[in-house]
């Protein structure tokens, strides 16, 4: 397994209320403004995190 270094931009809660999805509104808002941006799972900390996108 490889693992590359990315900058967190923001981070939520895992449980934030049925219907709710910060993660990806924030995700969105970035990529809106032009900023690359994607949403993973942190299951340690069981927070989900906005990331920069990084291309395979």
């Amino acid at each position: 397994m490889v693992l590359m270094a990315r900058e967190v931009y923001d981070s939520f809660p895992a449980g934030a209320p049925r219907g709710s999805w910060p993660a990806e509104e924030k995700a969105q808002q970035l990529r809106e403004s032009g900023t690359p941006a994607t949403v993973v799972m942190d299951l340690d900390g069981d927070r989900f995190l906005v990331v920069e996108e990084v291309a395979r």
